[in-house]
């Protein structure tokens, strides 16, 4: 058996190395291998050297997923500043988020256990709170506001897009074509919730 991998990191970037090596093992293990003993030993640490950084588990974890979200939203913003017409824009939101589900599944899963979390830590409170408001942004002006409230769009659509890619993930749904419009399956999903508002 090889050794296992190390994360290389320079002197004062160990908080980094070890995050890096966490989602790694996220990747390839899935949450239960993502153990501050086993983030230290493929970084290379003793296993007391993360406590500096992360008093706990629970710690590293709301660490990891702050990054996590933070890679998602990044790729949310790249995706939609391609579109300029309001709908593709809601679009590309919600497809990235899909795709990014579908594509990195274990990350994605860990985003929604929130028992896993610190849940007041600031900066996970702030990166959340910041996807939620640029969601609202984009929605914003797709739809008669004075005939829905847009929390109301914005929860069903992200409740939508979640269920369906949580499904896809637990593999309870198969990846299939819409057969009158010829998109994949969420495509045709979003794009029928979003007609039915504006009928």
């Amino acid at each position: 058996m090889s050794p296992t991998k190390k994360t290389k990191f320079h002197h004062g970037d160990l908080r980094n190395a070890l995050l890096v090596s966490a989602k790694e093992l996220l990747d390839s293990e899935g949450e239960n291998g993502v153990t501050i003993r086993a983030v230290a030993r493929k970084t290379g640490v003793s296993h007391a050297a993360p406590v500096n950084h992360f008093a706990d588990r629970k710690a590293l974890l709301t660490a990891l997923s702050v990054v996590l979200f933070e890679e998602l939203h990044t790729s949310i913003k790249a995706s939609i500043s391609k579109q300029q017409n309001k709908e593709e824009r809601v679009h590309a939101f919600v497809n990235s988020c899909v795709i990014y589900g579908l594509s990195h599944p274990e990350r994605y899963k860990l985003l929604w256990r929130q028992e896993l979390f610190e849940t007041d830590n600031p900066a996970l409170q702030a990166v959340m709170n910041c996807l939620y408001a640029d969601f609202m942004e984009t929605l914003s002006g797709l739809v008669d506001e004075t005939k829905c409230d847009l929390n109301t769009v914005a929860v069903t659509l992200w409740s939508m897009f979640h269920g369906y890619t949580s499904m896809r993930l637990n593999g309870m749904f198969e990846p299939m074509t819409d057969t009158h419009t010829n998109e994949a399956r969420h495509e045709a999903m979003f794009r029928s919730y979003i007609k039915s508002l504006r009928n």
